[in-house]
């Protein structure tokens, strides 16, 4: 089969791969109809992540029609499905407590200890995203091999296109997840830092989750125009001093809530961001906050922090004396999908959540190595890039 393969720092290319077998008695295997460019697969792109190896199968925001099954999956062939990005046993301590994301049993033992090493535990499994979260081949292909099939993918109906409903596979959930952790209450004000797919999946869910004002940070326009679209207030932080501008519009007090939708690789000059570039470049593994450690600046004493943004290493300048002595609360984490996968669809069915409007461009999946390029190079237009396996040109 044809797959989207890593082979080195701003270096994926479409090959020939081995098709998926069934492995497992729970595993299934799905011929991929849509699948997409995620922001976190940039990480991958700008060889940010350590345990990728040349030749690794990429993607993890994927959907298709199953074709094959094993003996214990409760997936029947023909079912159209959404799979989640995280790799989920179901019957482990986490995933009893719903805590998909930290599942014990997924991720294979013989890749435990780089990650366990990194971070004190090991990870779980992710789809095609380095050795850290198990090795397994990803969704940038026409089939993949989906191991847990009985509890990871969500059917969903033949009346929605794959276009409203692919984005449950990740960016929808996290989006989502990142406004839940930010607890909204319906007086807030809630400041998102990032306009790329997930920010603005955060800043829709906020005001779903009842707000009073999102602020979006960014400084792409059009990106922060589907923001204002949203019913957002925005910051070009090119522009305008954030911090002082979020005191203003908040009274004077900060802001009840913040959401870093940005992660490891923030931009901006401030000195110390400029420095972790340098370092990201030669390998040491710093990673850029400098959008996390403004919006600890910014949030009021007694506020909350959510962080849905990826990050993988360490980071310098850490402002822990402001977490403390203003008691914020802090949560964060890889996206629990499953959690919220079944609520989302009926949002999505009625009405209530539109996952469209994101989508710029849909490319055959032998571009993808042009929609990478694209989607790093040129953000503020390429907003988001479906790859289809099927299509023969670019849409």
């Amino acid at each position: 089969m044809r797959a989207l393969t890593w082979q080195g720092t701003h270096d994926v290319r479409v090959e020939d791969v081995p098709d998926p077998e069934i492995i497992n008695p729970r595993d299934a295997v799905i011929k991929v109809t849509s699948t997409a460019i995620c922001g976190s697969d940039l990480h991958l792109y700008d060889g940010v992540i350590p345990g990728v190896r040349p030749g690794d199968v990429l993607g993890h925001e994927f959907m298709g029609e199953v074709v094959e099954t094993g003996s214990d999956t409760t997936l029947e062939k023909g079912q159209r499905v959404v799979v989640p990005f995280t790799i989920s046993c179901g019957k482990c301590f986490h995933c009893e407590v719903q805590q998909y994301s930290a599942c014990e049993n997924s991720n294979p033992a013989d890749k435990q200890d780089m990650s366990a090493t990194l971070y004190g535990h090991p990870m779980s499994a992710l789809f095609g995203y380095s050795h850290l979260t198990g090795g397994y081949s990803g969704g940038q292909a026409e089939y993949v091999r989906v191991p847990f099939s009985d509890v990871g993918p969500i059917v969903v109906p033949d009346h929605l296109e794959d276009d409203q409903v692919l984005f449950l596979s990740d960016i929808l959930p996290t989006g989502w997840m990142g406004a839940e952790n930010a607890e909204i209450g319906p007086d807030d004000t809630v400041a998102v830092w990032g306009c790329g797919p997930v920010g603005l999946f955060a800043v829709q869910s906020a005001l779903v989750m009842g707000a009073a004002r999102v602020i979006a940070i960014d400084h792409h326009p059009h990106r922060l125009e589907l923001a204002k679209k949203l019913g957002a207030d925005v910051i070009d932080f090119t522009k305008t001093n954030v911090r002082e501008a979020l005191m203003e519009m908040s009274g004077g007090i900060g802001v009840d809530a913040v959401i870093d939708a940005v992660g490891m690789e923030a931009h901006g000059f401030a000195a110390d961001n400029m420095v972790d570039m340098v370092k990201q470049k030669v390998g040491i593994g710093a990673d850029r906050a400098s959008a996390l450690k403004q919006a600890i600046l910014a949030v009021r004493p007694g506020g909350r922090v959510s962080i849905p943004g990826v990050y993988g290493g360490m980071t310098d300048k850490f402002p822990l004396g402001a977490l403390m002595e203003k008691g914020l609360q802090v949560k964060t984490g890889q996206t629990h999908v499953q959690r919220y996968t079944k609520d989302l669809l009926d949002k999505i069915e009625d009405g209530t959540i539109d996952t469209t409007f994101l989508i710029s461009h849909r490319l055959p999946l032998e571009e993808a190595a042009r929609g990478y390029k694209c989607f790093h190079d040129e953000q503020d237009s390429w907003t988001k890039v479906i790859l289809k396996p099927e299509m023969k040109e670019a849409a």
